[in-house]
């Protein structure tokens, strides 16, 4: 292994997926050093490269025809074209599996069957692979059947319910959360699968749904909910067990404060000059201001718009109270911490001239090996040939054949 070789160099992925969920999954996988080949259907492939504006740019200006949707979430693999539709198809994919460690997909329930792609049909050629399932709902249960959307999952999971402004509507959030975080889940169960081959020598299936990890993640607003049995309501930007941790409107515009202990509290009080309201039994400690949140925040709104942001900003940072500005995405990306931390990167891309595209750096930070970004987002079918050729052996005849006649 090289020195800048990424910690999963050596395992390769079969990428059945798109769209979000399944290709976030294995573009962090990528990134940790994974060959991923993504199979595309010839000529149509996956959905969101046409999910735009905005498209890359290419050379001279003018849309190329990949989706920033698709580029986020699409670099470190490689794409074959394989319309496994067709029986020549779905042979080469089992050919290729001889190879591959780690089958992904999100086809609905039992729709890779009919291809003898689904894992009752592998398991008995390839009793090592590690075989993730990604559907809406799962495998079993009396939605199985349905499909599945990020917006469906949040609606159904709850996270609607207690996001958005106290007196308004159920809102979605800002991204695809219940897409990633589901992504998220299968790379770790990916890896815990792949330990498991490891040590006992055979793999297994994993069966994920865009609405279990919705649920799963609801994570203390759902315990709440489970220990007390009451309901929990929209607080906007409040948090429902500490109090105060919200934004609040200085005299410029919004920051966050986030004070975690009542420590914090008296700190926060002494510097906005009101070193009384940390010695009142109502708000003295965490359990009494989050019963009181309705008397003590009009109280502490009133103080803090006397002052500008970066008053606020400035003083509490100094005193270690928690606090921060609400940034606007083009400000996220200019800040220097974020900057530093390299979670804007640039790679080449043939579809813009071998100039820069634009993308967001992994968060992962690793002492004994890297995070690395060899590949930049595939074009369409850009590596079935030397995909074919480097795995199967194929050679120019047997490529132009499956190529004359649709296969590939």
């Amino acid at each position: 292994m090289t020195e800048n070789a990424g910690p999963l160099s050596g395992i390769r992925i079969l990428d059945l997926s798109r769209v979000l969920a399944g290709p976030y999954c294995t573009q962090l996988l990528g990134d940790l050093g994974a060959d991923v080949i993504k199979i595309e259907k010839p000529g149509v492939g996956d959905e969101t490269r046409r999910w735009g504006p905005p498209y890359l740019k290419g050379k001279d200006g003018a849309d190329t025809s990949e989706s920033a949707y698709y580029l986020s979430c699409n670099r470190n693999k490689r794409s074959a074209a394989i319309d496994i539709s067709r029986p020549e198809g779905s042979a080469l994919v089992r050919r290729l599996l001889a190879s591959c460690d780690v089958l992904i997909e999100n086809f609905k329930v039992g729709g890779l069957k009919k291809y003898s792609l689904d894992y009752e049909g592998l398991k008995g050629d390839f009793p090592r692979l590690v075989y993730c399932s990604i559907t809406g709902f799962g495998q079993t249960g009396p939605y199985a059947g349905f499909p599945g959307y990020d917006f469906i999952a949040q609606g159904m999971g709850g996270i609607m319910d207690v996001t958005g402004a106290a007196d308004g509507p159920p809102t979605k959030t800002g991204v695809a959360i219940a897409d990633i975080m589901c992504g998220m889940y299968a790379s770790t169960a990916v890896l815990a699968a792949l330990h498991r081959r490891d040590r006992e020598g055979v793999g297994q299936y994993i069966d994920l749904s865009l609405l279990d990890t919705q649920v799963a993640w609801l994570a203390n607003v759902g315990v709440n909910y489970l220990t007390s049995g009451e309901a929990p309501v929209r607080l906007g930007n409040a948090h429902p067990n500490i109090v105060p941790y919200q934004t609040f409107e200085a005299s410029d515009g919004p920051f966050i404060l986030a004070v975690g202990n009542d420590a914090q509290f008296r700190t926060f009080c002494g510097f906005a000059g009101r070193s009384e309201l940390a010695d009142d039994e109502r708000f003295a400690v965490n359990a009494e201001r989050v019963r009181r949140r309705r008397t003590l925040i009009p109280i502490l709104e009133e103080i803090i718009r006397r002052r500008p942001r970066r008053h606020w900003l400035d003083g509490l940072t100094d005193l270690n109270v928690p606090c921060g500005p609400v940034n606007a995405v083009p400000e996220v990306f200019n800040d220097p911490q974020v900057i530093h931390r390299e979670m804007a990167i640039a790679m080449t891309h043939p579809l813009a001239g071998n100039d820069a595209v634009n993308l967001i750096g992994n968060p992962i930070k690793l002492s004994g090996s890297k995070t690395n970004y060899r590949r930049p987002p595939p074009t369409l079918g850009e590596h079935t040939d030397e995909v074919l050729t480097e795995l199967l052996g194929m050679d120019g005849d047997e490529l132009a054949k499956l190529r004359a006649g649709g296969v590939i």
